[in-house]
């Protein structure tokens, strides 16, 4: 369903919020790809992890999956500033200043994030099938939730 849509579709969201009250975020933190290819890309990658036979890849592409989602959000409720030092430079720390209601899974991801590092390394048994399993339902809920939030489901 994604892919049928347009970028036009976001725009709302952007007219919805004046400018001045998105969050201001360091321009080089910003996406480059529009909150759409995001929200594909996103839904690709839960595809992969779900074939993906190695738990530790498959947790890493799951992981993937839902920052990729988290940077829909960014692109759509962040203002980009230039100049602008800010301590918060991950994904997961800006999700919360530009998404408040999505706070827990911004920390929840967060948390994961530093096993995803390691099962990306191909450390073996790092992350059990279960693990992988889990985080691959959490990341599709993750990215459902997003594609709600703005708007395009």
């Amino acid at each position: 369903m994604l892919a049928t849509m347009t970028a036009e579709a976001v725009e709302p969201l952007r007219q919805r919020s004046f400018q001045e009250e998105q969050p201001a975020i360091p321009a080089q933190s910003m996406p480059n790809r529009s909150p759409l290819e995001l929200l594909i890309m996103a839904r690709q990658g839960l595809s992969q992890a779900a074939e993906e036979p190695r738990e530790g890849q498959r947790y890493a592409t799951a992981h993937l999956a839902a920052l990729r989602a988290a940077a829909a959000v960014l692109a759509i409720r962040a203002r980009p500033v230039t100049g602008q030092r800010n301590q918060v430079t991950n994904v997961w720390g800006l999700l919360i200043r530009v998404a408040p209601e999505l706070r827990e899974w911004a920390e929840f991801f967060a948390v994961t994030a530093r096993k995803r590092t390691v099962a990306e390394s191909g450390v073996p048994q790092v992350v059990t099938a279960r693990e992988a399993d889990d985080l691959l339902r959490d990341a599709d809920h993750f990215v459902t939730v997003v594609t709600e939030l703005i708007g395009l489901r």
